[in-house]
C-alpha cells in the first residue's frame, strides 16, 4: 500500500506546484498585491535582477575590449588578416567540436532510453526484490525510474547486510549492475551537456568576434573603394542580363571595373605564380601548408595548379553530393554539394579575386572567385556574403554564412533539411572535379 500512497503524494505535490503557477499568473494579470509577495519571493527576484545587470556589464565591457583590439589594428592589413583568419579557424574548430558532442549526446541518450525500456520491461522482477528490502528494512523502497541512484544505494546496503534472501540476491546484483550503469551513464550526459553549453557560449563570442572584425575589414575596404555601392549595383544588373555561369564570369570581367581590375591581377599573378612553381619544381621544393602563412601577401602563394591537395573544404558539413553525380533535377552535378549547420561560418577554400559577389537565378547567394591562371572557384547557397566585388581573400578567411535552410534551387527540389553550400571549380570555364585539391585530412587543411 504504501507505493501506491507514495505515488499519490507525488501527483499532489505536482498537481500543488501547477496550482501555485496558475495563481502566480492570474496575480501577473491581476493588480499587484504587494501583501502576496513573500519575502523569498523578493529575495529570488533581486538576485535575477543582479545577475542581469551583471550579465549586461560583462557584455557591454566585452565588447569595449573587442572595440579597443580592433581599434589597435588601425590599418595594419596584415594583422586585420591573421585575426580574421585565426578567428574564423577557431569557429570552425568549435563547431566541429559541437557537431561530435551533439552526436555523442544522442548515442548516450539513446543507451538511456534502452535501459530504463529493459529496467522499465522487468519492473515485476525489480518491485519483488524492492519488496523484500522493504520487509527487511521496515521502510519503503525508493522509486527506481526518478531516482535510480537511491535505489542502487538500497541494494548494496541490503546485500552487504544481507538483508536479502539467498535467492534474490542473484537476482539484487543484476539489477544493481543495470542501475550502476544507469546512474554513470547520466553522470556522462550531464557533463557532455556543460561541455556542449560551454563550447556554445565559446563559438557565439568567438562570432561577435569574428562579425566585428569582418565589419573592420569591410569599412577599410569601402574606404579605399569609393564607387563601391554603384559597382555592386551595376553587377547585379549585369547579373541579370546573362542565362549561365559562364556568362555571368565574361560578363563581369569585361564590363564591370572592379571585377576586370581583379581578373587582369589575376592574370599577372597567375604568370608570376607558374614561373615561381617552375622554379621549385626545379628545386623540388614542394608546397604545404606553411606556403599560406603569409598574411599580407596580396596574391596568390602558390598557383592554384599547384595547390592540389593542400585546400580546405569552406564549410563544415557532409558531402551529400559529388561531382558527377546526379543533381537531383535530371542532370549532371557539376561541383560538390555540403549539408551544414544552420548559421555555419563559410571560407575562402582558395586565394583569389571576388569577380562576383551577390544573388544570381537559382543559385541564391553567389561567390565567383577568380584564382589565377584560368581557374574560377563557384560558391553558392550562402545567406549573406561579406566582401565585395574586386576584393582579394586569403585562403581560410571567413566570407560568408550559411542561413537556416537551403538557398539553391536544385537542392530546395529534394527537401533538404539543412542548408546546403555548392561548390564547383572551373578552368577556362568548363566545370572540373575538385576532388583532387582537398586537403586528405582535416590535420592536413590549410586554415590560412
Amino acid at each position: 500500500m504504501r507505493a501506491p500512497v507514495l505515488n499519490l503524494l507525488l501527483i499532489a505535490s505536482v498537481a500543488g506546484a501547477s496550482l501555485a503557477q496558475a495563481q502566480t499568473q492570474g496575480q501577473t494579470a491581476a493588480p499587484p498585491q504587494t501583501a502576496a509577495i513573500s519575502p523569498d519571493a523578493i529575495k529570488q527576484r533581486e538576485q535575477e535582477l543582479e545577475a542581469a545587470r551583471a550579465s549586461k556589464k560583462s557584455a557591454e565591457e566585452a565588447q569595449a575590449k573587442l572595440k579597443a583590439e580592433i581599434s589597435s589594428l588601425g590599418q595594419d592589413r596584415t594583422q586585420l588578416n591573421q585575426q580574421l583568419i585565426d578567428t574564423a579557424a577557431n569557429v570552425r574548430t568549435v563547431e566541429t567540436k559541437i557537431d561530435e558532442a551533439e552526436a555523442r549526446l544522442r548515442a548516450l541518450n539513446g543507451r538511456e532510453q534502452a535501459m530504463r525500456t529493459s529496467l522499465d520491461s522487468r519492473r515485476a522482477d525489480i518491485v519483488e526484490v524492492l519488496a523484500a528490502l522493504q520487509r527487511a528494512g521496515r521502510r519503503t523502497p525508493p522509486a527506481l525510474l526518478v531516482r535510480p541512484e537511491d535505489a542502487l544505494q538500497s541494494l548494496r546496503t541490503a546485500m552487504l547486510l544481507g538483508a536479502v534472501v539467498p535467492e534474490l540476491r542473484g537476482r539484487a546484483e543484476k539489477i544493481a549492475g543495470e542501475l550502476g550503469e544507469l546512474v554513470a551513464l547520466r553522470k556522462n550526459i550531464a557533463a557532455e551537456r556543460d561541455q556542449l553549453a560551454a563550447d556554445r557560449d565559446k563559438v557565439r563570442n568567438d562570432q561577435t568576434r569574428l562579425t566585428a572584425l569582418v565589419d573592420e575589414r569591410q569599412r577599410q575596404q569601402s574606404s579605399r573603394e569609393k564607387d563601391l555601392d554603384a559597382e555592386n549595383s551595376r553587377a547585379i544588373a549585369l547579373s541579370r542580363q546573362v542565362g549561365d555561369l559562364q556568362g555571368l564570369i565574361a560578363k563581369m570581367e569585361q564590363d564591370l571595373q572592379s571585377a576586370a581590375k581583379a581578373a587582369e591581377k589575376a592574370a599577372e599573378a597567375a604568370k608570376q605564380a607558374e614561373a615561381k612553381a617552375a622554379a621549385n619544381a626545379a628545386a623540388n621544393v614542394k608546397p604545404g601548408p606553411n606556403t599560406f602563412k603569409d598574411r599580407s601577401r596580396t596574391t596568390p602563394a602558390i598557383a592554384f595548379a599547384s595547390a592540389k591537395g593542400l585546400l580546405p573544404l569552406p564549410v563544415n558539413g557532409n558531402k551529400i553530393r559529388d561531382f558527377g553525380g546526379s543533381d537531383g533535377v535530371g542532370g549532371v552535378q557539376k561541383g560538390i554539394s555540403l549539408a551544414s549547420k544552420p548559421g555555419a561560418q563559410v571560407t575562402t577554400p582558395c586565394d583569389g579575386w571576388v569577380v562576383y559577389s551577390g544573388p544570381f537565378r537559382s543559385y541564391g547567394q553567389l561567390l565567383i572567385l577568380n584564382a589565377g591562371g584560368g581557374y574560377h572557384v563557384l560558391i553558392a547557397g550562402m545567406e549573406r556574403i561579406s566582401v565585395n566585388i574586386g576584393q582579394f581573400v586569403l585562403t581560410g578567411e571567413p566570407v560568408a554564412t550559411m542561413g537556416s535552410t537551403s538557398q539553391v534551387a536544385s537542392i530546395l527540389a529534394t527537401n533538404a533539411s539543412q542548408p546546403v553550400l555548392y561548390v564547383e571549380f572551373r578552368k577556362d570555364g568548363t566545370p572540373i572535379d575538385p576532388g583532387p585539391w582537398w586537403a586528405a585530412n582535416e590535420g592536413e587543411k590549410v586554415r590560412g
